[in-house]
């Protein structure tokens, strides 16, 4: 019989440094997807022929909560399913089905917003940004593992910037720093302006109302003509040989790019969160998986953002007044 450690469930609930979630968010993914996971578990067993009913048979010892916890445990700290399933007290195989089963689900939520409302897409985004007209994008590389030799395509993904195999995701967040979107994951030699364009971004943005602002770093420069202004990058640099200007010229253009990227900079902040989940520091996954990994680590991490963080701090009891000892 397998029996799951009962403190491990509960160390990871009670300790916030070991997920970087707080209880509040972990409890709600608990509620949420619970019942999707044992919808989805009940129509692959009514897909297939069967010999016997739905829910004959051994019922599961490790529960989904245990599943999205030992899921969970892999996105943060990058760890291989042999050491999340000795952590657990389970076979590796049932942690590799747990991690396939639940990532899927957490992909899917997408990232909340401060009214509740999930966005799933670009154009939730876009739609959202007409009630909320400024956001923050940029993109981000991930290394991946590079391919076997002989394999077809093992250089499809060398990036020129990083000189290795790298995927490229898109990030988008609010002007506070927190996450709108995380996706459109191609390989890692395309270019950023090519990405958003891939993805659709210029024709979303194209139909967005007026006074919608998206700002971006130098990479995205010419997207604010296809844009219509949409989105804002900063101004380009003087080229090599052009004629010297004037002093109040060059501190008034150096003064603009300072305040573009101290006003972007929170995007910046947003893929440094990310990142601290260690499976992003080097994905060993299968690249076929990476989009689905790098959506489900968003959705939560959007989820703590809209989190009050002191709700659930215990105050240390005040320290009794020393009394006089008379004799």
């Amino acid at each position: 019989m397998i029996v799951v450690p009962v403190m491990v469930g509960a160390a990871i609930m009670m300790n916030r440094r070991m997920m970087g979630l707080s209880r509040l968010v972990i409890e709600g993914l608990v509620v949420e997807l619970a019942p999707r996971w044992q919808a989805r578990h009940r129509d692959r067993l009514a897909a297939r022929t069967r010999r016997r009913e739905i829910g004959a048979g051994a019922k599961h010892r490790f529960a989904f909560k245990d599943r999205l916890l030992a899921t969970l445990v892999h996105l943060r700290h990058g760890l291989t399913h042999d050491v999340v399933a000795a952590w657990f007290g389970v076979h590796r195989s049932t942690i590799t089905r747990s991690v396939a089963e639940v990532r899927p689900l957490l992909a899917e939520r997408g990232c909340r917003v401060p009214d509740g409302v999930r966005l799933r897409t670009l154009a939730d985004v876009v739609a959202y940004l007409g009630h909320h007209p400024q956001a923050l994008m940029d993109a981000t590389e991930v290394r991946v593992r590079r391919p076997v030799e002989g394999r077809a395509g093992r250089n499809r993904s060398v990036s020129g910037k990083a000189r290795l195999n790298t995927m490229k995701a898109l990030v988008i967040c609010d002007p506070a720093g927190r996450l709108l979107f995380c996706g459109e994951t191609p390989p890692g030699p395309m270019h950023d302006l090519t990405q958003a364009r891939t993805a659709g971004l210029v024709d979303l943005l194209l139909h967005t109302p007026i006074g919608v602002q998206v700002l971006a770093d130098a990479g995205y420069q010419g997207l604010g003509t296809d844009t219509a202004g949409a989105v804002i990058t900063p101004r380009p640099k003087p080229r090599k040989g052009q004629k010297s200007l004037p002093p109040s010229v060059i501190a008034a253009h150096d003064a603009a790019r300072k305040r573009h990227s101290s006003q972007r900079i929170r995007v910046e902040h947003v893929i440094g969160h990310l990142k601290n989940w260690r499976i992003l520091a080097r994905y060993h996954g299968r690249r076929e998986h990476f989009d689905a990994s790098i959506r489900a680590i968003a959705g939560p991490l959007s989820d703590h953002q809209h989190t009050d963080r002191t709700e659930h701090t215990t105050k240390r009891p005040k320290a009794l007044p020393a009394t006089a000892h008379h004799r």
